[in-house]
């Protein structure tokens, strides 16, 4: 079971460096004042991340009137604290990787090299700053949104109030996002730990790094502290990380992790959490035995919940539960006025799938749109090393839909360039509907592999086949031959007895 952390009232952004300065006169101008409403709007979008810049940007873009309300930064969790964060480490966590495998590929790095983890922090912040005025106040007015900073709560089925100033709105937009679900650990709350909110705020690294949740946050956490220098162990209560991956994929990481030193506490409960002398101690009960993981830093990851405190749903007529605000496959809340988007809302908590639904509660609100969230196709990716990524059906959920599968799967041990790089522990897979061309999914684990897919994405998408990505030329060499390779086996298969006979004989004839 998890709890919800209440959000709290906090800086908004630490440390206090000129990065982080640079982000909230961006993100939240200390000296904004809060412009005159313009009489009623025709959308009033509540929530300045991914799927509330979408929406709020695409309506002023076709000559709307749309205010935007924002209680923190602009740009939400994806610039703050997921995604823009997240990958500044990691690439500096990737970098210190090679240095360490250097001898490899016949290349000597002296002795005694050094991670400055405070110069790897210093440099994200400085990136996410610059990454900043594109989602920034500013960059919205420009655009012509009318930006409210504050807490906006629902006052009518048809009105928003926000710092005692009453937005009027012939449609709305709830895209409040999510945040760290807690676990209802016993000492936890007392012993102290981080989420990713609080995360990227470190300025020096934990020697000894415990993490609770072995799913993409946790992996890509785990390994990415790993190899910046920290002791680092990650705990589930699963028998295996990724659970809802490809299992041959999942294995390949963890097998990954094993050599990188990463601790595995699986198949464990964690007991309890306790304060001891200025570290953590996280008892755990694994396979029948009590142990205990001590730390200088916890990090926990277990899941995601609502923005939705606050808001006044209940005088809007809006319908919420603890997965969010209840919405149809059109993004109609209960109240046809107002629609929702992105994480309080959706199954899917992408950055990217944000945006697309940003985008379709939008154009459902103001022009009578029939798009559905039930037929995006959605891809996603764990960024470790080497990353996994993947769209469509897994082939355990083909077979339980009573649909018969054909899977192939392409080592990139048999690919040069991943042979050439050092990057050759991974795979391409795909499954298609038995004896025809049609994509139902597809696994890649490689180094680039969120690349990689979009070739399968853009097939599904499409409605093309399989056999679509055998025609083009492709550079060699790349790793993206090893699509090629799998499409020519997929056509080769085809190759019947019969088929074969009949091109024998042709050929025959024509000599």
């Amino acid at each position: 079971m998890t709890v919800v952390a209440e959000p709290a009232a906090r800086p908004l952004l630490l440390p206090d460096d000129e990065p982080n300065r640079e982000l909230i006169r961006n993100s939240h101008p200390p000296d904004w004042v809060n412009p005159t409403p313009r009489g009623r709007y025709n959308l009033v979008v509540i929530g300045a991340g991914t799927a509330g810049l979408t929406a709020a940007g695409g309506c002023a873009a076709v000559g709307g009137r749309v205010a935007l309300v924002e209680r923190r930064l602009t740009g939400g969790d994806c610039l703050v604290s997921g995604c823009v964060p997240s990958k500044g480490i990691i690439s500096a966590a990737r970098v210190a990787a090679t240095v360490r495998t250097a001898s490899a590929y016949g290349v000597s790095v002296p002795p005694g090299s050094t991670v400055d983890f405070g110069a790897v922090m210093e440099r994200m912040r400085r990136l996410r700053a610059r990454i900043s005025p594109a989602d920034s106040v500013g960059h919205l007015k420009e655009a012509g949104v009318d930006v409210f900073l504050g807490q906006a709560r629902f006052v009518g089925r048809d009105a928003v109030e926000v710092n005692g100033t009453q937005l009027r709105f012939a449609k709305a937009v709830i895209a409040t996002g999510g945040r760290a679900a807690v676990p209802t650990i016993p000492g936890l709350s007392e012993a102290g730990f981080l989420t990713n909110e609080t995360l990227f705020e470190l300025t020096s690294l934990p020697r000894r790094f415990a993490m609770i949740g072995a799913g993409p946050i946790g992996c890509e956490m785990a390994q990415t502290f790993r190899r910046l220098g920290s002791d680092v162990t990650l705990i589930d209560s699963a028998a295996h990380i990724l659970t809802r991956e490809d299992a041959d994929a999942a294995e390949l990481l963890q097998q990954a992790f094993a050599r990188e030193g990463i601790r595995l506490a699986l198949d464990a409960k964690v007991l309890r959490a306790a304060a001891r002398n200025g570290t953590t101690a996280v008892t755990l009960q694994q396979q029948g035995r009590t142990m205990e993981v001590e730390c200088d830093a916890l990090l926990v990851g277990v899941g995601r919940a609502p923005n939705t405190e606050g808001l006044n749903l209940e005088v809007a007529g809006v319908r919420s539960h603890a997965r969010g605000v209840e919405v149809d496959d059109f993004l109609r809340t209960t109240n046809p006025r107002i629609y929702a988007a992105g994480d309080v809302c959706a199954p899917f908590q992408f950055t990217h799938t944000a945006n697309a639904l940003g985008r379709m509660a939008m154009v459902n609100a103001l022009f009578w749109g029939r798009n559905r969230m039930s037929r995006l196709i959605v891809p996603w990716c764990t960024y470790t090393d080497p990353e996994i990524a993947h769209v469509g059906l897994y082939e355990q959920q083909a077979r339980e839909r009573g649909v018969e599968v054909t899977t192939l799967t392409v080592p990139l041990a048999e690919n040069d360039r991943a042979i050439l790089d050092g990057q050759d522990g991974g795979f391409v897979r795909v499954h298609v509907k038995k004896g025809t061309d049609r994509i139902l999914g597809a696994t890649i684990v490689a180094a680039h592999a969120g690349d990689l897919l979009t070739y399968f994405t853009m097939l599904v998408v499409n409605g093309k086949g399989l056999s679509a990505l055998a025609r083009p030329i492709y550079p060699y060499p790349t790793q993206s031959e090893a699509l090629k390779r799998l499409a020519n086996r997929h056509l080769q298969a085809k190759l019947t007895p019969t088929v074969k006979g009949a091109l024998s004989a042709i050929l025959a004839w024509r000599r």
